[in-house]
């Protein structure tokens, strides 16, 4: 079974994440990252 993943992109000087737009036009400051895609919490309630 294969993990799903999603592409982010990170400012290399902030730390934060950036958007693709603002990551092609800034190359050389961002960093582009394939992370897993978190998986849902399970619900709190017990549906009682």
């Amino acid at each position: 079974m294969s993990d799903k993943k999603t592409t982010q992109y990170r400012s290399a000087k902030s730390g934060e994440f950036v958007t693709k737009q603002y990551a092609e036009t800034h190359k050389s400051t961002t960093v582009k990252e394939r992370n897993n895609v978190p998986k849902p919490s399970p619900s709190k309630s017990r549906g009682k």
